[in-house]
């Protein structure tokens, strides 16, 4: 049984619904001030050192058990990062910033046993967001407000979300922030689960 370094509900739903034992537990790490301290990184360097962190955190705590520790990070076709938003109103600019342009979100997973990573996967899933109308961004936030407070870029793609793109490249699961088939891979190799 492997330890989900994460209190994300799209995180535990995926590894229930593949059939993968696991407990779960909140990782404590300041995201904030890593964030800050990695301000140089690129976005999918970004990602992968916010899932080492979580990962290696909570293996410190348990060891002999595998750790998973996953994030996200949304990179702008500019350059610029987009964070969870703090506000429905930083949502919306969020989302207006987002409108008829594309952007790319990774997600990185990476395993920790007895406080050291294992084994390590990022990948990017292009995200072509349709022009919205400030009507829609509203209507869909009187919807979607607060459920999407922790959600990078504004969207649960497994529900309204969907509604704001008309083109996604990529896998739907690193889109909901676990590139889930990569770590299925890893714990058949491990045993975790049957090959």
């Amino acid at each position: 049984m492997i330890l989900l370094a994460s209190q994300s509900a799209s995180r535990r739903a995926m590894l229930t619904a593949a059939g993968v034992p696991f407990d779960a537990t909140a990782a404590g790490v300041d995201e904030d001030a890593a964030k800050a301290s990695l301000a140089d990184a690129r976005p999918r360097d970004l990602a992968d050192a916010l899932a080492e962190m979580k990962a290696v955190k909570v293996s410190l705590r348990a060891p002999g058990r595998l750790v998973l520790g996953s994030d996200s990070v949304v990179a702008l076709a500019d350059g610029s990062l987009l964070d969870k938003p703090e506000s429905r109103d930083q949502a919306a600019e969020h989302l207006a910033r987002m409108s008829g342009a594309r952007h790319d979100l990774w997600s990185a997973a990476v395993i920790a046993e007895n406080g050291r990573p294992v084994w390590r996967h990022v990948e990017a899933a292009r995200m072509h967001v349709r022009p919205l109308s400030p009507a829609f961004i509203d209507q869909y936030l009187d919807h979607e407000w607060p459920a999407i407070a922790g959600c990078v870029g504004c969207y649960r793609i497994e529900g309204p979300g969907a509604q704001l793109f008309h083109k996604i490249e990529g896998s739907q699961f690193t889109v909901l922030g676990l590139p889930l088939l990569n770590v299925l891979d890893y714990l058949r190799v491990r045993k975790v689960i049957p090959s």
